[in-house]
């Protein structure tokens, strides 16, 4: 499914709590936490910073690449279960989709590396979260969006999920 340009500047909106980047702390960051929460990080950027904050995110989607820039995947002295998926920028494979589903039944800590762009991939893990499962995510030159997995949320992206092409 591609993103239709329609539906661009309704990303640009976080679906969640911003945290400015110069405030994204660790006890800034935990405030949003429940206890026992799903950590999932999508973002090269945000999954070094949680790891970096000794918060492993059970889920890590990561596509080696920061601002369309190549890099290093974060590093991660932890052991995970590797996944791997194709997603193309401004798309959402059906590959994606079920690489996340699994993802989600797998051992914890997951790493799904994507080959292409993960940024789209926050649309169908808020739909495919476990309950009690909260989003970070970057939100390119602000900070750190934060969002807790709810009715509301899985229905706001199923919706936008359903307007792509």
């Amino acid at each position: 499914m591609k993103l239709p340009d329609s539906l661009r500047d309704r990303l640009k909106i976080p679906m969640g709590n911003l945290i400015p980047e110069n405030q994204a702390n660790k006890s800034n960051i935990q405030k949003y936490l429940p206890k026992n929460s799903y950590l999932i990080t999508v973002g090269d950027r945000t999954t070094e910073k949680m790891i970096a904050f000794d918060l492993i995110p059970s889920l890590q989607i990561i596509d080696n690449q920061e601002k369309r820039v190549k890099r290093e995947s974060p590093k991660n002295d932890n052991t995970y279960t590797e996944l791997v998926c194709n997603n193309p920028a401004a798309e959402i494979t059906p590959q994606s989709i079920d690489a996340i589903k699994k993802a989600f039944v797998s051992k914890t800590p997951v790493r799904l590396t994507v080959i292409g762009e993960e940024d789209l991939l926050v649309i169908p893990v808020c739909i495919h979260a476990p309950e009690n499962s909260v989003v970070l995510y970057g939100q390119p030159n602000e900070g750190l969006v934060i969002v807790k997995i709810t009715p509301e949320i899985r229905n706001k992206t199923q919706r936008l999920l359903d307007l792509m092409e």
